[in-house]
């Protein structure tokens, strides 16, 4: 099912019509230039995940609903993207002339996706279970998951950067169960929690830094220029440089 067919399909099960235009505005959100991994393949992800889980929840057409506008609003410079996202969908859902109860809830599974509680409620379980799907998926769609994510953090220094994903991934890892569920328990579960151990793995590890590498190089080459031109005394200096840049290339 494409998504404009799925954005119908959701419309029809919550018995209203969405203002026209929404659709567009919707995804031309996921569309923007800074999105990386939060796009439309995040979208259609989640969709073919909450396909496989549909049995579970008590209300599907609001979990869809707050599925299309969990990450309408992103700005990675930002920390209230998730009730932003929410103000907007309870916005719309009352424009349509849903219950408020409808309006309010959807909201609040959207502000379940902060990841920062145990989901309350089965509905918000299943929104999570799938919102964080990526970290159970194949090995090499993980690591571009990962990709992704640092290339919407562009703008942070790598350093702070690491440190910071750390503190989200051990706090997902150190979950007793990383999903509400139990299909995703199941299916997820046990691919999720190898995903994040290599993924802490790999951001323990210190990348070389570019200017230290660089000036190390530079005096292995000033080095080795003095020796052939003036003598033995350079090989010191460019030891001292081979030294700096080992450790810059293999440092832990």
């Amino acid at each position: 099912m494409s998504l404009n067919e799925r954005w119908g399909a959701t419309w029809r099960a919550l018995g209203a019509a969405p203002p026209q235009g929404l659709f567009e505005e919707v995804i031309g959100r996921y569309a923007e230039g800074q999105r990386h991994y939060h796009t439309q393949r995040h979208l259609e992800e989640c969709f073919e995940v909450l396909d496989a889980v549909r049995a579970d929840p008590e209300r599907p057409a609001e979990i869809e609903l707050a599925l299309w506008f969990h990450d309408a609003v992103y700005d990675t410079r930002r920390h209230d993207n998730e009730r932003r996202s929410a103000e907007w969908a309870r916005s719309v859902a009352d424009g349509a002339g849903l219950d408020a109860a409808v309006g309010e809830r959807v909201a609040a599974l959207i502000m379940a996706t902060r990841h920062e509680a145990t989901p309350a409620g089965a509905d918000a379980g299943v929104l999570v279970d799938v919102d964080l799907s990526i970290l159970g998926a194949e090995a090499q769609r993980f690591d571009e998951y990962e990709r992704d994510v640092r290339a919407e953090y562009d703008w942070v220094p790598e350093v702070v950067f690491r440190r910071e994903r750390r503190k989200i991934l051990e706090q997902i890892l150190g979950r007793e169960r990383i999903y509400s569920t139990q299909r995703m328990r199941e299916s997820h579960e046990a691919r999720a929690r190898a995903n994040l151990t290599r993924s802490l793995a790999a951001l323990a590890r210190r990348k070389p830094r570019p200017v230290q590498a660089a000036l190390a190089l530079a005096i292995v080459a000033a080095g080795i220029a003095g020796f052939v031109l003036d003598g033995p005394l350079w090989l010191a200096f460019a030891a001292t440089g081979a030294v700096v840049l080992l450790y810059e290339l293999a440092a832990p």
